[in-house]
C-alpha cells in the first residue's frame, strides 16, 4: 500500500471512529452509561478478583486444548475407518459428533457440573471445575473432529492408493501420508475454534465456578454497577486478539504458498 492510500485509509478510519465516539458521548443517556459501565473506581476495585478468576479461565483453556486435539483426531480417524469390524466405532463417532454439536455448550456445562456428581457413583469426582472442563472438551471435541475430518477428506485418494502400492497398509498410509498433510491444512480453522474456546471458558460461571466472569457478576450484584463486566471483556480481548491475528497471518501464509505452488 502506497503512502497516499495509507493516508486515505487512516483518515477514513479516524472519521468513522470519531463519529462513533461522538455519537455515543453526545447521546442523552451517556452519563448514565458511563457511570454504570465505565466507572474507573469500580474497575479498580474489582480488578484483583477478576484477575485471579481469569487465571482459572486460562488454566482451563490450557488443559482443554491438548485434550480436545487428541480426542478430535481420534474421532475423525474413527469416522474414516473402513474395516468391517470397526463399524461400531464409526457409529459411536457419528453419534458423538451429532449429539455434542447439537447441544448448546452452556447446557453441557450445567448438565455435567451438576448431573455427574449427583449420580453418587463411587470414584466419580465431585469437583464442578472437573466436569465443566469435561463438558468443554466434549463439546469442542465434536467441532474440532469435523475440522480434522474435512482436512483428511481434502487429501486426494490417489495418495492413499500410492502409499498402499508401496506396501503400506491403510493405517500406515493415514498415519504417515494423509494425517500430516491434513493437520497442516486445518491449522487456521483449528486456531479459530480455539479462539472461541478461550471465550467459552466463561460459561463455567453458570455453575458457580469462581472464574473472571463469576467474579465480575458477584461484584456487580453487590455494588449495582456493571463496570466489572467491561473489565472482563478487556481481559478476554487481550487474550483472544493476538491469537486471532496469528490465525490471519497463517491463513495469508498458506494462501501465498498455494499460489506459489500453482505458479510452479
Amino acid at each position: 500500500m502506497d503512502r497516499r492510500s495509507l493516508l486515505v485509509a487512516s483518515v477514513a478510519m479516524a472519521l468513522v471512529f470519531g463519529v462513533l465516539v461522538l455519537g455515543a458521548t453526545l447521546s442523552p443517556g451517556w452519563e448514565t452509561v458511563q457511570a454504570t459501565f465505565f466507572d474507573w473506581g469500580h474497575a479498580r476495585d474489582s480488578f484483583p478478583a477478576i484477575r485471579d478468576g481469569f487465571w482459572l479461565n486460562v488454566k482451563m483453556f490450557l488443559i482443554a486444548e491438548p485434550v480436545i486435539l487428541v480426542l478430535a483426531l481420534a474421532v475423525a480417524l474413527a469416522r474414516q475407518a473402513r474395516a468391517p469390524w470397526l463399524v461400531p466405532l464409526r457409529v459411536v463417532a457419528v453419534i458423538y459428533t451429532d449429539l455434542f454439536r447439537g447441544v448448546p455448550t452452556i447446557l453441557l456445562v450445567v448438565l455435567f457440573a451438576f448431573g455427574m456428581p449427583a449420580l453418587g457413583l463411587q470414584g466419580v469426582p465431585l469437583d464442578p471445575f472437573f466436569w465443566a472442563l469435561v463438558a468443554l472438551v466434549l463439546s469442542y471435541g465434536a467441532y474440532v473432529a469435523e475440522v480434522f475430518r474435512a482436512g483428511i477428506e481434502s487429501i486426494h485418494p490417489s495418495q492413499v492408493a500410492s502409499a498402499q502400492a508401496l506396501g503400506l497398509s491403510r493405517g500406515q498410509a493415514m498415519r504417515h501420508v494423509v494425517v500430516p498433510q491434513a493437520v497442516r491444512r486445518v491449522v487456521p480453522p483449528l486456531l479459530n475454534d480455539f479462539v472461541s474456546l478461550q471465550k467459552d471458558t466463561a460459561l463455567v460461571s453458570s455453575v458457580a465456578i469462581f472464574d473472571a466472569m463469576f467474579a465480575a457478576r458477584d461484584y456487580a450484584n453487590y455494588n449495582f454497577n456493571y463496570t466489572p463486566l467491561v473489565v472482563v471483556a478487556a481481559f478476554f480481548v487481550a487474550m483472544t486478539v493476538p491469537l486471532a491475528r496469528f490465525t490471519d497471518w497463517l491463513q495469508r501464509r498458506y494462501a501465498e504458498r498455494e499460489r506459489a505452488g500453482a505458479v510452479r
